[in-house]
């Protein structure tokens, strides 16, 4: 192990044992990409040196916090997933008198508000309680205000159009400001809180399970625990989603899973229970 790597190591057990954030399992390649950016931006010279100041300054974890997650996301991210799941899943849905939703790792927000205004269209959102967790808090934050700059909402627009949306894409919000923020009605049935997929355990039977573009980030044990807890948390013939370079494929998980939709990575629990799930 270089240099490099111990003091890497180092700094992501300190993390772990003084926030129990746990970062130690996500691919190399991301977490040495994002400590560089926090190397850059506060002038530090060193892991270790980065460490000591975090150990001893709460405040300063709260700052870099968010440089060590992702929150790249956009509306409708993919367009013809949530075609899919307006074709392929709402139909069983609408089966359903309640149903709860769980959009893991949901960032900003941008997927939930999404998914809201799927829900909406297809008559439910008023059974419907999203659960909407991030590690992040202050993404946690923007994403509960639901607060957009207008170029996201130009972005917004086009992919609505592309996904099958069937009203105005201006329904959904309102500007002020040069700023959009999503009406009242698309914030009151979500459930926004933290959670730590690399510790936390499942807290909800869900019918849809949404984790999009966040299992890329973690290294091959992570994922292994994280297909297990969604496994566990989905209701009987329940669904999941997943992001367009993701895939549960080459999991132990694999044969609990029917796939749906190849092409966009829905898919459903199947029917068989695994040998640890039974």
């Amino acid at each position: 192990m270089t240099v490099d790597n111990v003091q890497r190591h180092l700094l992501l057990e300190g993390i772990y044992l003084k926030y129990g954030y746990d970062f130690r399992k996500y691919t190399e390649a991301s977490v040495t990409r994002r400590i560089d950016v926090i190397l850059a931006k506060f002038n530090i010279k060193s892991e270790v040196e980065l460490l000591a100041r975090l150990v001893n300054d709460e405040e300063f974890f709260k700052k870099i916090m968010p440089l060590m997650t992702v929150n790249t996301s956009e509306m409708f991210r993919d367009p013809s997933f949530f075609k899919s799941l307006r074709e392929n899943v709402i139909p069983v849905l609408r089966t359903y008198p309640n149903l709860n939703i769980w959009v893991a790792g949901c960032s900003t927000g941008e997927e939930v508000y999404s998914l809201q205004i799927l829900l909406h269209e297809e008559g439910l959102l008023e059974r419907s309680t999203i659960y909407a967790t991030d590690i992040n808090p202050i993404a946690l934050k923007k994403a509960q205000d639901g607060i957009y700059d207008l170029e996201g909402i130009r972005v917004f627009t086009k992919n609505y159009v592309e996904a099958g949306g069937t009203k105005s894409p201006s329904d959904y919000y309102t500007v002020s400001y040069n700023r959009a923020r999503m009406i009242p009605e698309l914030r009151e049935r979500v459930v926004f809180s933290e959670h730590n997929m690399a510790t936390g355990e499942g807290f909800v039977e869900a019918h849809l399970i949404l984790c999009r573009n966040v299992l890329i980030y973690f290294n091959r044990e992570l994922q292994e625990r994280v297909f297990k807890l969604f496994y566990e948390s989905l209701a009987t013939r329940a669904f999941l989603g997943l992001g367009s370079k993701e895939s549960i494929r080459f999991s132990a998980c694999a044969e609990g899973f029917d796939e749906l939709d190849k092409e966009n990575k829905v898919y459903q629990k199947a029917r068989t229970p695994l040998p640890f799930h039974r």
